[in-house]
């Protein structure tokens, strides 16, 4: 597999990102801040709905440990999602060029990898997962140097392929990364585009 280090550039880390998404609301992102939201994401990510993140044992030590080691590094970062100015979603954003998934295919320049996490709600509203993960994949688009999206859910989180292919993902195959088996999925700019256009079509 061909790994081009020398044509990728940085995680974008600016300090915020705003949108808004309509019917649903504005929604921004900041970088996590440890020790702060420690609390916060050992609540969600203990929850029987965040199983899939493989944390639901896991101390709120392990998790600040976890993502201080995470953000240390220069190829990965992780943000909360806002909605209305209230915690909604986690996000981490990462390079497949030093992730295990970047030895399943040939990366290319401008992969951006990301997985989420919404916040658990007590009242739902119609359509807010799909507006988180518009805001997320605008996020990740806004730096010029973005190209692609690449996921690897589980092969088990129906809801998630059905979200992710809303959005314009591409399922390629089912790959194994350590004990998940996962599927692996790319969207670039122009299908993220064109799944907008057939949203909005009459």
């Amino acid at each position: 597999m061909t790994a081009i280090p020398a044509l990728q550039q940085p995680i974008d880390t600016r300090l915020c990102f705003s949108t808004s998404q309509p019917g649903i609301g504005h929604f921004s992102l900041r970088p996590l801040s440890l020790p702060e939201d420690t609390s916060l994401l050992h609540d969600w990510l203990t929850r029987d709905y965040a199983r899939f993140w493989g944390m639901q044992n896991a101390t709120p030590s392990d998790i600040e440990i976890f993502y201080q080691d995470l953000m240390a590094t220069s190829h990965a970062d992780a943000f909360l999602g806002l909605h209305n100015g209230s915690p909604a979603f986690l996000v981490e954003c990462y390079m497949p060029l030093h992730d295990p998934v970047g030895q399943h295919y040939d990366v290319r320049p401008g992969d951006r990898g990301m997985h989420f996490l919404v916040a658990p709600c007590s009242t739902p509203i119609p359509g807010f997962t799909l507006a988180v993960m518009r805001t997320i994949m605008e996020f990740l688009f806004s730096d010029p140097f973005a190209r692609r999206v690449v996921v690897e859910p589980d092969v088990r989180n129906d809801k998630i392929h059905v979200l992710n292919k809303r959005v314009g993902f591409e399922y390629d195959r089912v790959i194994q990364l350590g004990e998940k088996t996962a599927h692996l999925a790319f969207c670039t700019r122009e299908q993220y585009a064109a799944s907008l256009t057939l949203e909005n079509r009459p």
